[in-house]
């Protein structure tokens, strides 16, 4: 079985999986080309990036503990309109710039576009106009994205995952639910206090368990 959630890397070797001429299929085939990315990473950052797309267009594209990048460049891919992307994680891994090589050959137009930072989070400058995205920041790095986002006024999407129990806040919630829906119900609660529209989705649990999709909008832009 070819199953979403592996946690193996795409390589050459699965080209023939993705010989279609969707978007979805190209994005693939280029990373297999770079041989670096776990084959979770591709269909968590796909299935994130076009839920994404479908309510935020335009802005900056901030990818906050980002990994490879790839999440903020299927952001660029999707929508053309967003100037740029940039792309902060406290360490980078050596092979982001692999995966970036690949998918500039595949679309130039990517080229000067998408910037690459090793800085701490709380480092990273946040305007209103941009769009905060993370996939699967771990613990309470995810109410970090949320507090840098909402403190900028910017819009924002989180893939919350590895819930720090001691941490997070659980409210009064967990004698109802597990206590890590409950910190995520805590969160679009929060994000509704600071004048955010909220929506709640999720994405393929095939992919991942820890699915739930968490975006904002500060309700003065409207639906």
């Amino acid at each position: 079985m070819f199953s979403p959630s592996s946690r193996g890397r795409l390589t050459d070797r699965d080209l023939g999986r993705f010989a279609g001429s969707a978007l979805f299929d190209r994005v693939a085939r280029a990373v297999c080309h770079a041989g670096c990315l776990p084959r979770k990473e591709l269909y968590e950052a796909w299935e994130m990036a076009r839920r994404v797309r479908r309510l935020f267009r335009g802005g900056r594209v901030v990818d906050l503990g980002a990994g490879h990048g790839l999440l903020a460049q299927v952001m660029l891919l999707l929508d053309d309109s967003s100037p740029a992307a940039l792309v902060v994680d406290k360490a980078l891994p050596a092979s982001c710039a692999k995966l970036h090589e690949v998918l500039v050959h595949a679309w130039p137009r990517l080229s000067g576009r998408v910037t690459f930072v090793a800085s701490p989070l709380e480092a990273v400058e946040i305007h209103d106009t941009d769009v905060v995205v993370s996939s699967h920041a771990c613990g309470a790095l995810t109410d970090l994205v949320l507090d840098r986002a909402a403190g900028a006024g910017a819009r924002v999407a989180v893939l919350p995952c590895c819930h720090d129990l001691a941490a997070c806040d659980a409210g009064a919630l967990a004698g109802w639910v597990d206590r890590p829906l409950a910190i995520d119900i805590l969160r679009a609660v929060r994000l509704e206090e600071q004048g955010y529209r909220v929506w709640t989705q999720t994405i393929p649990a095939t992919i991942t368990p820890k699915n739930r999709l968490l975006l904002g909008a500060p309700a003065a832009l409207g639906p």
